[in-house]
């Protein structure tokens, strides 16, 4: 569902420096609606709310309860890629949509293109709550400004057979590497540029990368060679996490990058597998609830974000859709529900573990040294296509 087709869109042109992930999320130049002022206390919900979501988001085993606490009754809208959703936000909802489940391939887009609008986290109790890296991401958060509300989270792990390599693998080399040709499955997802990237930082430390997600033109052709020289070793692009879970069922094949989700279905089902984080790090997404520029229901939205942050609701979507709460009292939640959950889905990692992952951004033109040399998105789809041929 994340990783649908990708279409391309128009290149931002922006006039400050890049992205940081300090606690203020990053400093690039002021979207259009910064000045916009967020509410400043939640009144009573209009009755009505209406999401935009990935499929799942919206599950009626908590959605249910929350309308019957509030009255806003949820009209879910569920979009199949990031690019569906960026669609449908345009112009900031049309006056119909509420808010969306966007995640960090999207959010700048929505941002700089005056789709959402800033929010108060402060009238969030459980932020509070959150992971020190959730509070601030540079993808949902600009200048201290916060343009939505972090929700879940997953890395990219390396998921690799144990029959295969009885040795853990210590590198993301493994997948490029011929030893293993038609036995590799990676993502169907032009962000799988960012991945190459940040693997060549580590190992072609002249090229100079500094983020993933900023790449100028040598570094950009770097990547998107080492993903070609890749194509001929990958079996399949997996587009949902069934399918990988599929191959390697089937021992099509034994390496491939991979969700936590994938490995403890595979787990489960008595596979021999394991996953780790390379040396080189991992990429990895966030979601975040935005607010439309236009939304029709902002306090039924509010009263919204402040059920889907709660401990308790954090662990039951994280165990129903396989993915990680930000919320770091949910991790007791979670093993209430499933005992072992929350190590397995690394709620409870301690924050050096966030150093290791580089989580998804809209690339855009600007680049860390401030120029406008960067490769933008669109151009990141259009080589993408042209990788898998």
């Amino acid at each position: 569902m994340k990783l649908g087709a990708l279409a391309a869109f128009v290149a931002l042109t922006l006039a400050a420096c890049g992205g940081t992930n300090n606690n203020t999320g990053n400093t690039q130049a002021p979207p259009p609606t910064a000045n916009l002022k967020p509410l400043d206390k939640v009144g009573t919900g209009e009755g009505q709310l209406n999401l935009i979501a990935w499929e799942g988001y919206v599950d009626d085993s908590w959605a249910k309860p929350f309308t019957q606490q509030t009255g806003c009754v949820i009209n879910a809208k569920y979009a199949g890629s990031s690019d569906e959703m960026v669609s449908l936000m345009k112009n900031g909802g049309g006056g119909q949509y509420d808010m969306v489940s966007a995640s960090g391939d999207a959010d700048l887009r929505l941002i700089y293109s005056g789709d959402v609008r800033p929010m108060n986290e402060k009238l969030i109790p459980d932020w509070t709550n959150f992971q020190t890296y959730f509070k601030n991401p540079p993808y949902n958060t600009i200048s201290g400004i916060h343009y939505g509300i972090s929700l879940q989270w997953g890395p990219n792990t390396l998921l690799y057979s144990t029959a295969k390599f009885p040795n853990k693998p210590t590198s993301w080399a493994v997948i490029y590497d011929p030893a293993n040709k038609g036995l590799i499955t990676v993502p169907d997802n032009p962000i799988q540029i960012a991945d190459a990237a940040l693997y060549l930082m580590k190992t072609q430390p002249k090229l100079g990368i500094k983020d993933p997600y900023e790449l100028t033109k040598p570094q950009f052709d770097a990547a998107v060679k080492l993903l070609t020289d890749q194509r001929p070793l990958i079996k399949k692009y997996w587009a949902l996490a069934s399918d990988e879970i599929s191959l390697f069922q089937n021992g099509d094949v034994v390496v491939g990058a991979a969700w936590p989700y994938q490995t403890i279905q595979l787990k489960a089902a008595g596979a021999k597998v394991d996953e780790t984080i390379p040396e080189e790090g991992a990429t990895g997404w966030g979601d975040t609830w935005m607010l439309a520029t236009k939304a029709p229901h902002p306090n039924c939205a509010y009263l919204w974000t402040q059920y889907v942050s709660t401990a308790k609701v954090q662990a039951e979507q994280a165990l129903f859709f396989g993915e990680t709460p930000v919320n770091t009292q949910a991790c007791a939640q979670m093993e209430a529900l499933q005992a072992g959950s929350c190590a397995q889905y690394h709620a409870n990692a301690p924050g050096s573990y966030f150093d290791t992952i580089k989580f998804w951004k809209t690339p855009i033109s600007t680049c860390p040294d401030g120029s406008q040399s960067c490769i933008t998105y669109d151009q990141w789809v259009s080589a993408w296509t042209t990788i898998k041929g």
